[in-house]
């Protein structure tokens, strides 16, 4: 699947759960493992745990890589390995604590708002 497709995909999956503070950073400058890193906050261990699933759900759905799932048993910090892009859902208090936008964030990545009426036409 295109970068910009999953990318897509994985950033609606987010919204459809209410995830909160949605960051995409382009990767592939950084590593060759992965091209974008996806980050996520989730205001409970219920929602973090629910919008793992569904961002893996909907990128095998839609023909992309959903790899693994961590994180689960906790849902403080859920990770999503959807082969090109790895999401982070993460507690608030956890993802200020990690910061991985320092880590990752050199090269974030705009992303066009989708009118959902107008996608679903």
């Amino acid at each position: 699947m295109d970068i910009r497709k999953l990318q897509r995909v994985i950033v609606n999956a987010l919204e459809d759960v209410k995830a909160q503070d949605i960051k995409v950073f382009n990767t592939s400058k950084q590593t060759a493992l992965f091209d974008r890193v996806i980050v996520a906050t989730a205001s409970s261990n219920r929602q973090t745990r629910a919008l793992g699933h569904h961002v893996f759900l909907e990128v095998k759905e839609n023909g992309g890589d959903a790899v693994n799932i961590e994180g689960l048993e906790t849902g403080e910090w859920v990770l999503v390995d959807c082969g090109n892009a790895i999401v982070h859902i993460m507690q608030p208090a956890l993802r200020a604590y990690y910061n991985l936008e320092e880590l990752w964030g050199g090269n974030p990545v705009k992303l066009k708002m989708l009118d959902k009426d107008k996608a679903s036409s």
